[in-house]
């Protein structure tokens, strides 16, 4: 039989990562016309020719949150909830690129 080596713990975010994040959703909350600049931002890349399709899928769940709800709260909670949706979009910061 082979010795069998402890798993290694996963990271469910980076850090850094998290700390952008909060940023951003307290400056949403702040001033909420800073959405905008987020749907600006998605007018952007839209516009990209060649974009990963992980980024691709962000945008597209960016708009399904943004149809859904116009609120600030509900926007802010769903970018912090634990699903999906909100795993997709805070894996690409360059989304919320001008809300800081």
């Amino acid at each position: 039989m082979y010795p069998t080596r402890p798993r290694r713990k996963r990271r469910t975010e980076n850090k850094n990562g998290s700390a952008f994040i909060n940023n951003v959703i307290e400056r949403l909350r702040e001033d909420p016309s800073k959405l905008d600049i987020i749907r600006k931002n998605l007018d952007e890349y839209r516009q990209q020719r060649f974009l990963k399709r992980g980024f691709l899928l962000a945008i597209e769940r960016f708009d399904w949150v943004f149809e859904a709800s116009n609120n600030v709260d509900d926007i802010c909670e769903q970018i912090l909830a634990d699903d999906y949706i909100g795993n997709r979009l805070r894996r690409y910061p360059l989304l919320f690129k001008g809300v800081r």
